[in-house]
């Protein structure tokens, strides 16, 4: 799909981080931008930077986890441009669990699926029906992560679920709209193939009193930058892909109709080859080893 001037892009979680990236790389293509975010205060700025750069622009307060909001989403962008080619289902937040899965408060795997996983799939029915019915070219891009697509990571357990939940569903969905002879594609995305910038870290800020915490959390919330600081101190290399190169990917990958949006890296190939041939030889995931913590 190629992306002209006057298209419409939506993206979700465009507050700050990769969605940001996304709708302003979207905008400096001349694509008229939808952004939908939790955090009004946030959302309202990325909107005026994004005008005052000169981008035609729409933004609501959207808590993807509830669906009549995204229904209401989509309403509102085909009552201000009549149509929509790209969708990117990119709202998500860290759950904040600790200890053994067993241990959890089962509050933080209920907001983690209410975003992470119902999120997207709200997306999907809100939008991708009326992408088709337009005949237009169209594209969907779902944001997963190396946590969840790549290979599971064992300490980040509910947040590896739900985006191991987002590639079956994206995959599901290019069957579904192949199966349509829509012209409508469907990507997966693997933001990296470094840690990111964003706001996940701090996703506390924003969490629903519906998904409460019901147990006093037994350490105290890590930004980014603390959790940084500790591992420089501690001698270890850390290293961030800018998320403008994430939008980057986003875009040349829509122009490509990939559905993997999947950065190069050694580091992530071993583990893709370490996992499918543990599937393959039907042996014990002796790659977990590195990852797991007495």
């Amino acid at each position: 799909m190629e992306l002209r001037a006057g298209q419409v892009a939506v993206v979700t979680g465009a507050a700050s981080g990769i969605g940001l990236a996304m709708a302003r790389r979207f905008a400096a293509g001349g694509l008229k931008v939808v952004l939908a975010d939790v955090e009004e205060t946030a959302l309202d700025k990325a909107a005026a930077d994004l005008r005052a750069e000169g981008a035609d622009v729409h933004a609501r307060v959207v808590d993807v986890g509830v669906r009549e909001q995204v229904l209401e989403l989509a309403e509102a962008t085909y009552d201000t441009y009549g149509a929509v080619h790209v969708l990117c289902n990119n709202a998500g937040v860290g759950s904040g669990a600790e200890g053994r899965m067993w241990e959890h408060d089962p509050n933080d795997w209920k907001w983690a699926f209410a975003v992470n996983v119902w999120g997207v799939f709200h997306g999907i029915q809100a939008f991708v029906p009326r992408m088709i019915e337009s005949g237009q070219p169209g594209h969907v891009v779902n944001t997963s992560s190396a946590d969840g697509g790549v290979a599971p990571l064992p300490t980040a357990s509910v947040y590896a679920v739900t985006k191991a939940a987002v590639v079956t569903m994206t995959e599901s969905l290019y069957a579904h709209l192949r199966a349509e002879h829509a012209r409508v594609g469907a990507s997966v995305l693997f933001p990296g193939p470094h840690m990111l910038r964003t706001g996940l870290w701090e996703s506390h800020r924003n969490r629903p009193a519906r998904y409460a915490k019901q147990r006093p959390r037994r350490t105290p919330y890590r930004s980014l930058d603390q959790w940084e600081a500790a591992m420089r101190e501690a001698g270890q290399e850390v290293r961030f892909t800018p998320v403008e190169e994430v939008a980057e990917l986003v875009a040349e990958g829509i122009r490509a109709d990939r559905f993997w949006l999947l950065p190069a890296s050694e580091a992530g190939d071993d583990r893709i080859r370490a996992r499918a041939g543990s599937m393959l030889d039907r042996a014990n995931p002796t790659y977990l080893e590195s990852f797991i913590l007495d």
